[in-house]
């Protein structure tokens, strides 16, 4: 069972929901256009609000849900922890790319929120607020990430949630260095 769901968790997260919708409704590949990745940032770019919302949405629940599946089948916290982290490795490794793929944010809101909601709110309430004051994505993002192990902290989090929220929070750093080096330069696309 425990192995199953591992599995599971990483095929849910590997499958490309920018890709598959932004070609079946709106017969673009996210790939070969803006940033030329397939999150929902760059389909509320290319594809529009309508897209972007779709797109976090679903890739929100594969962390999500395979969070809770973990929950509620296993009931351990390493097991939770496991199966979040593949659904996010899964979407930014995506075995159906090439082990190529979005860069897990939303699947990571999707994970924490199941995991710690409290967290979770402070958090994206953060997202938010950066978002609309500087309007760069990526800014807010990082920013989020960063927050989200001294949130778990604070909130008395188990320690493993907050080891967690560190290694989530680099990984989502890492990802957008490229994002980093365009606002230390002020070539960053605003939204």
């Amino acid at each position: 069972m425990t192995a199953g769901l591992l599995i599971f968790s990483y095929l849910l997260g590997s499958i490309p929901n920018g890709l598959i919708f932004g070609t079946l409704f709106w017969p673009k590949d996210l790939r070969q256009f803006g940033s030329k990745n397939i999150g929902a940032t760059n389909a509320w770019r290319v594809l529009g609000a309508k897209a972007g919302i779709l797109i976090f949405l679903l890739d929100f629940l594969k962390g999500a849900i395979c969070v809770r599946l973990a929950k509620y089948f296993i009931g351990d916290e390493t097991i939770m922890l496991l199966a979040g982290l593949l659904a996010i490795l899964g979407h930014t490794f995506s075995i159906f790319l090439k082990l190529r793929g979005g860069k897990g944010v939303a699947t990571g809101l999707g994970v924490i929120t199941v995991m710690m909601p409290q967290v979770t709110a402070i958090v994206f309430a953060t997202w938010l607020v950066i978002f609309l004051v500087t309007r760069y994505v990526s800014l807010a993002s990082i920013i989020a990430a960063a927050l989200t192990p001294i949130m778990a902290y604070f909130f008395d989090e188990p320690f493993t949630f907050i080891i967690f929220g560190m290694a989530v929070a680099i990984f989502i750093i890492i990802r957008h260095r490229e994002n980093i080096s365009r606002l230390l330069r002020g070539k960053e696309n605003r939204f």
